[in-house]
């Protein structure tokens, strides 16, 4: 029988690349998107948008601090699977709303116990996948791994502990077969600009063609294990596939820091980023996590799961993406269409 799929935050990074993963091994993929003045679907527009639409994609308006609108939805989509995937992701902007990135936390409740209610009511079993992040590592030495102890140091990574025990509370008491994700950083072209590695790349490509003078970051000597979103999100799936459910790392094992990815970054355009980058405080946490390594061993031994893409091959293809955007805002600037900015890109 064709299976299905619900997924929180399918409109991000991670959710785009799922969808598409989920489809192509023939799942009904269904995602959960907030209501939102603006345009915001941009990442899956493909799938649903257009002559030929997926019929196998479906959306639902709905959101974590809504109950009542989850229980709709799961009694509406019966799922096989459900990935949570959707938070306020941006690890510096939670220091400034601690108290809504906490609410984050409680929504991972409202969603295990709307799931835990629809099997009682309905006999049908779910599998849940809950996205976890290395941050809650926080100042845990490297390289880290499951059974290391989590020191978190933001708002963000709190709530993600948070919910990482009420996801091990729900599987060992109500015997829900939920597992943990704990991601490292994982990056593609379609990374939000306002993250380091998206940042860096569409600035330097718009450097290279005169439409940016200037790069403004933060620490540049934070290290961090950077793999492809592509390549975890099938690390997600693998998780659900198992006999029984668990707690697993998914990183490549190898940590650059953020000065040598602007090496990686403005190498390939033959540039020198030293004559660019401007430091602003402004980006500095206020606690600062400065080295995040995993150990993928478990992944790797239990899930069959590799990273196919390295920190190099990954950079390059982001700034092959983001040279041709430029290309485009150029033309379009030249054509008469505005004015790029040329003020540091911040």
């Amino acid at each position: 029988m064709t299976k299905s799929a619900l997924i929180t935050g399918i409109t991000g990074q991670d959710g785009s690349y799922l969808a598409e993963l989920l489809l192509a091994k023939g799942y009904q993929v269904h995602g959960i998107v907030r209501r939102s003045s603006l345009f915001n679907t941009d990442r899956i527009d493909h799938l649903h948008v257009g002559e030929t639409p997926n019929p196998n994609f479906h959306l639902h308006y709905g959101d974590l601090s809504d109950a009542g609108a989850l229980r709709n939805v799961l009694d509406e989509v019966r799922p096989d699977e459900v990935y949570n995937l959707g938070a306020q992701s941006h690890v510096r902007v939670s220091f400034d709303q601690p108290e809504y990135r906490g609410r984050g936390g409680r929504g991972v409740i409202r969603l295990l116990e709307a799931i835990r209610s629809y099997m009682k009511h309905s006999g049908k079993a779910i599998r849940f996948y809950q996205a976890g992040s290395s941050e809650m590592f926080g100042s845990a030495k490297p390289r880290q791994h499951e059974g290391t102890r989590f020191e978190p140091r933001s708002p963000y990574a709190c709530a993600k502990v948070y919910a990482h025990y009420q996801v091990i509370n729900h599987r060992e008491s109500y015997g829900l077969f939920a597992c943990n994700g704990i991601l490292f950083n994982h990056e593609s072209p379609r990374r939000g600009e306002t993250f380091v590695t998206r940042k860096i790349t569409r600035a330097a490509t718009r450097i290279k063609l005169g439409l940016q003078d200037k790069l403004w970051l933060g620490n540049l000597d934070a290290k961090r294990d950077w793999g492809f979103a592509g390549d975890y999100v099938e690390a997600m799936w693998r998780m659900l596939q198992q006999d029984t459910p668990d707690d697993y790392v998914v990183a490549t094992g190898e940590s650059i820091s953020i000065r040598d990815f602007l090496g990686l970054t403005f190498g390939r355009l033959e540039l020198d980023w030293q004559k660019y980058v401007e430091i602003d405080p402004r980006y500095f946490r206020p606690a600062e996590v400065d080295h995040l390594e995993g150990d993928p061993g478990k992944s790797r031994r239990l899930l069959g799961w590799e990273p196919s893409t390295d920190i190099r091959t990954l950079a390059a293809m982001m700034v092959d993406s983001d040279l041709r955007l430029a290309q485009k805002e150029l033309v379009l600037r030249e054509a008469g269409h505005g004015e790029a900015p040329r003020t540091g890109y911040r």
